[in-house]
């Protein structure tokens, strides 16, 4: 009866796990079924994990499937490590197992692990269910493993796990993760009956995240007339819908229906319906958002001051900064990235040097986004120095870090820098991005640096194994062009992935005008017509080229031909001008 009373207060008091160390310590109450379970979910820590489990071992637990499903199942939430070095020591495992290592891997950064352990699973010829699909797809979106992926939902088609809501779903967030959103629409509108409204919610993500804002608003209404019931997902990517196509009209309506279904109890609501009234100019209304709540946290402050940035309300952002100080929320990194961003893209070397100076009487540290946004800034706005100081100075960099670097020496004509720049990134193993080699290239274009941007144009597909994109070789153009290289550059075009891109053309129409190709530019300017993609820039580029070639009677001939081909308009810039950064 007194073991009994002692026991309640102590669970009362504690938490299982100290429950169990206390009752072993004291009562030598033994570890069983009933207790195992709770004090496995108490476990916060490995070593916590650890100790039951040498109980268990002890206590001859470890060999009972049961208790030790639980034990690999509480271990895969903590440590895979741990978990991992549990699960080879268990000579039969049953499905459950496998599935544990497949969940655990499918939420860690072994996410590669679990398709190993899958291949493994079916050459054992243990009959998988919905939960190994699940996971493991899991891992293929996280590893962008496409090809596997692939061959995953074969297997799953011949198993017949196909009709399963929750497997499909899974399916659809690994077709959209990995770039495939027609491939998911495809699945989606295969099986109607097959639907709910996450269904729904993956795709609209998937067309958010590839920007086709139209067709998010399209399968918004559809939902709704199909009579499903939205929810938060669902309006967080109606809202982003329609900031990105600046429906204005669309998102008042939206918010609408939020604030009378009660949505905007959401925070999450309430930051995207910010961002929304931002992206479409209407800040007066963004204002009144974000006054609406009493409590406001760290992402509805970075909304209001990242919306007013971005509509070139630089000093009202530099004000909020103080007001957020006075609420005393502090500031994050992410506060201070978007608004340098904005003083980099308008020139705003004063007001970005004012975000400076609070960050370092705020003694914030320069990690890898607040450092990264300081070096594109100076950079961007002519303060090269400054930025290789604070690059210097960070302790945490990782690639857009070194990309950010590589940029502005491309920024500043220092091609060379750039290349030894990347060359240091490699020696301390930074993997380089498609980014990374944007900036590579555009800086050896600058440069005139013809030898070194082909080398490295090569060790981005060879060594790193990069798919080149339309800027990628649209860079490639424009430093052959340069160089006068006209007959390699229209080689180089001829092999886009994508033949019918307008902008390569026009870079290398541009490079005939400068070097006197006319043959060559009239040839480019017949490609342009073929695919109907004319503009009149095209036809001054011609036209430029047959004036500084003194064929008049061409341009003669073009001016009867096209009048309609209209003087560039001159062209007007802003600087602000400094003394000094002090």
């Amino acid at each position: 009866m007194i073991l009994t009373l002692i026991t309640n207060l102590v669970w009362r008091q504690h938490s299982r796990f100290r429950f169990f160390i206390r009752c072993q310590k004291y009562f030598s109450i033994s570890l069983d079924h009933e207790n195992l379970i709770p004090s496995l979910k108490s476990c916060n820590q490995t070593s916590e994990a650890s100790q039951i489990h040498a109980h268990m071992i002890k206590t001859g637990l470890d060999v009972i499937p049961f208790t030790v499903s639980k034990l690999l199942a509480s271990c895969a939430l903590l440590d895979m490590d741990y978990a991992a070095s549990i699960f080879n020591q268990i000579q039969n495992p049953n499905l459950f197992m496998f599935n544990t290592m497949l969940r655990g891997y499918s939420i860690c950064e072994h996410a590669q692990q679990a398709l190993l352990l899958f291949n493994s699973i079916r050459a054992l010829g243990i009959p998988l269910d919905q939960f190994s699909f699940i996971s493991t797809l899991k891992s293929c979106a996280r590893e962008l493993a496409l090809q596997t992926g692939l061959g995953i939902h074969a297997v799953v088609v011949r198993c017949g796990y196909e009709f399963l809501i929750n497997v499909r779903n899974t399916l659809l967030h690994f077709y959209c993760d990995c770039g495939r959103t027609r491939d998911a629409h495809q699945l989606f509108d295969e099986l109607p009956q097959v639907r709910d409204s996450v269904s729904w919610n993956v795709l609209m993500d998937g067309y958010i995240h590839i920007s086709q804002p139209t067709v998010v608003m399209d399968l918004f209404a559809e939902m709704h007339i199909s009579g499903f019931q939205v929810n938060t997902p669902t309006v967080l990517s109606g809202l982003s819908a329609c900031g990105e196509t600046s429906d204005l009209l669309g998102g008042e309506s939206l918010h609408a229906a939020c604030i009378k279904c009660g949505f905007c109890a959401d925070k999450k609501v309430v930051a995207a319906t910010i961002t929304m009234y931002s992206k479409t100019g209407c800040m007066d209304s963004a204002w009144q958002t974000f006054h609406g709540l009493r409590e406001k946290d760290i992402v509805l402050w970075n909304c209001i001051i990242d919306g007013n940035a971005k509509n070139g309300l630089l000093e009202e952002s530099l004000a909020l900064l103080r007001l957020m100080k006075l609420d005393r929320v502090k500031p994050n990194s992410a506060t201070l990235a978007g608004l340098l961003g904005a003083c980099a893209s308008k020139g705003a070397l004063d007001m970005g040097h004012s975000v400076y100076e609070y960050i370092q009487e705020e003694r914030l540290q320069l990690d890898a986004v607040l450092g990264t946004a300081l070096i594109d800034m100076f950079s961007k706005c002519g303060f090269l120095e400054r930025s290789v100081e604070i690059f210097h100075r960070m302790t945490s960099k990782d690639v857009k870090t070194w990309t950010a670097m590589i940029a502005g020496y491309g920024f500043h004509g220092q091609g060379k820098n750039a290349i030894r720049l990347f060359n240091e990134m490699e020696k301390e193993e930074v993997r380089p991005t498609d980014v990374t080699f944007l900036a590579l290239l555009s800086s050896c274009s600058h440069g005139g640096l013809v030898a070194e941007g082909k080398e490295l144009f090569e060790r981005m597909v060879q060594t790193y194994r990069l798919s080149p994109k339309i800027e990628h070789y649209g860079c490639m153009i424009d430093l052959l062009g340069r160089a006068g290289l006209l007959e390699e550059a229209y080689k180089l075009i001829k092999c886009l992935p994508i033949e019918r891109d307008a902008t390569a053309w026009r870079a290398l129409l541009a490079a005939c005008r400068v070097h006197g190709n006319i043959e060559l530019g009239e040839s480019v300017k017949g490609e342009l017509i073929e695919f109907n993609d004319e503009h009149p820039t095209d036809s001054i580029l011609l036209l430029s080229t047959y004036a500084m070639a003194g064929r008049w009677s061409d341009v003669a001939r073009m001016e009867v031909e096209e009048p309609k081909v209209v003087p560039k308009e001159t062209g007007r810039s802003s600087i602000e001008v400094v003394d000094g950064l002090g």
